[in-house]
């Protein structure tokens, strides 16, 4: 049996909204309230209230009704993901991580979580505890739960982007297949994650996949345009440090965070397509294992404003994330390998190469050509989980290679690349120019050949 979570987004009237984000300010206060209460006991030099009983004792200690309509499960989970992070950055500064940081910042907002048996989920409609006494809190969901109810676990109140969403945690069990048709323990297959392709598979029998995700790269370059473009147009309206905004501020403060929330949906969505489109390929194959290299090791590496900004919007930790948990409910199991030199190195020669600007790798020194992501993932299916950078003995590079796209519901997926956001039938839209001005092509000047304009001298009008 493996955990999994849906997200549902919420369909409620105004009252219900008001009392949703009620709940969530509630349990921002409860996060507010285990900071100030270590911030006192820091300036007496007394030992923090870390431990999750401790800090549940405090909370009954407070009274009911204290943090509004939020009922004493909703404060209790409030107090297992503070003594979580609590104890992860302990757990990272023992372990020499001076960077660690303990949870000392506000925040206005805050998920709650209730588990099963304190909750009701009747079709497209779900009963959210509340304190005792108030009023019940029904509230109707835009879709229909993905999950039997007998197996949904928890619920998590959650705000992203000004919109409200439902997270649905259930125990499913792990696919089952007819005998000689489910994944085979030796099998084994190789994956290179990327920016551009974001899994590039090699695996058993010449057999590959590749996985494009140029639309995720559009949708951030695009994002990121629109965003300066949008600072850049209210940049005079801005109100001054301590100032208090307009109404109009406040507008676009909030069409702002919904523009935020859409981005980030799209490109969640696409992750989980390409890591869908891995899974459903390996299954096809019969693999049973997935050495997946590990590139977090580049994040520690300092590279530029420009690429540290790319490294950022990779996402490695949530692609690696998604295709485990896909792999594992559908019974393949995954192990994380040192992926160094991997695109760097001749599968045949065995020698260093010189980084390629393509995707094309071609060694100097033998002639080899082939791409480049799967043959970095054809090393990867060679290297031993936990044994760090090995010399591989053989490697199967690909025949046949099976493409696929991610993030066909980004905006013009289906057109040019160039612009996604161009709007259809060829319309064209007026920018402001940025540089120097057009010239045509072949000539140094705008004026034609064998024109008999005189040429002004610098400083004539």
């Amino acid at each position: 049996m493996v955990h999994r979570t849906a997200r549902v987004a919420l369909r409620v009237t105004a009252g219900q909204r008001r009392r949703c984000f009620g709940l969530l300010r509630s349990a921002g206060d409860v996060w507010a309230c285990v900071l100030e209460v270590n911030a006192w006991r820091r300036r007496r030099h007394d030992a923090p209230l870390a431990g999750y009983q401790e800090l549940c004792r405090e909370l009954s200690a407070s009274g009911a009704g204290t943090f509004a309509e939020l009922d004493s499960t909703g404060g209790r989970s409030v107090l297992r993901r503070f003594s979580d992070a609590w104890f992860a950055a302990a757990k990272q500064r023992r372990a020499g991580d001076a960077s660690a940081r303990f949870p000392r910042r506000r925040r206005g907002l805050v998920p709650v979580r209730w588990y099963h048996g304190t909750f009701i989920l009747d079709g497209h409609r779900v009963r959210i505890p509340t304190a005792r006494g108030t009023t019940a809190l029904w509230v109707r969901l835009a879709r229909q739960v993905p999950y039997p109810v007998e197996q949904v676990r928890s619920i998590t109140l959650l705000c992203e982007g000004g919109r409200l969403f439902l997270d649905v945690t259930a125990e499913v069990p792990v696919a089952v297949y007819p005998p000689g048709e489910g994944p085979d323990p030796a099998r084994v297959a190789g994956v290179d994650i990327g920016i551009i392709h974001p899994y590039a598979v090699a695996g058993p029998g010449g057999q590959a996949l590749l996985v494009s995700g140029r639309a995720i790269r559009a949708e951030h370059r695009m994002h990121l345009a629109d965003t300066k473009a949008r600072h850049r147009a209210v940049a005079r309206r801005a109100p001054k440090p301590g100032q208090r905004g307009s109404r109009r501020w406040r507008r676009y403060r909030a069409r702002a965070r919904a523009v935020e929330g859409r981005h980030r949906r799209r490109v969640r969505q696409a992750q989980h397509e390409a890591a869908r489109a891995v899974v459903g390929w390996a299954v096809e194959q019969r693999v049973g294992v997935l050495h997946v290299g590990d590139p977090r090791g580049v994040l520690d590496l300092p590279a530029g404003r420009r690429h540290n900004l790319r490294l950022r919007q990779w996402q490695i930790g949530r692609l690696l994330q998604i295709l485990t948990d896909k792999a594992t409910l559908a019974g393949i199991t995954v192990h994380l390998v040192d992926e160094r030199g991997t695109s760097s190195t001749c599968p045949t020669c065995r020698r260093r190469i010189p980084k390629p600007r393509g995707r094309t790798l071609t060694c100097p020194h033998c002639q080899f050509t082939g791409h480049r992501d799967l043959v970095a993932a054809a090393s990867i299916a060679t290297r031993i989980p936990g044994g760090g950078r090995t010399t591989p003995t053989a490697i199967v590079l690909p025949g046949m290679v099976t493409h696929r796209r991610a993030g066909r519901h980004l905006p013009g997926a289906g057109r040019s690349r160039r612009d996604p956001r161009r709007p259809p039938g060829g319309v064209r839209v007026k920018m402001a120019r940025c540089g120097p001005p057009h010239r045509p092509v072949g000539s140094r000047s705008p004026n034609k050949r064998g024109s008999t304009t005189p040429r002004r001298r610098p400083g004539e009008r």
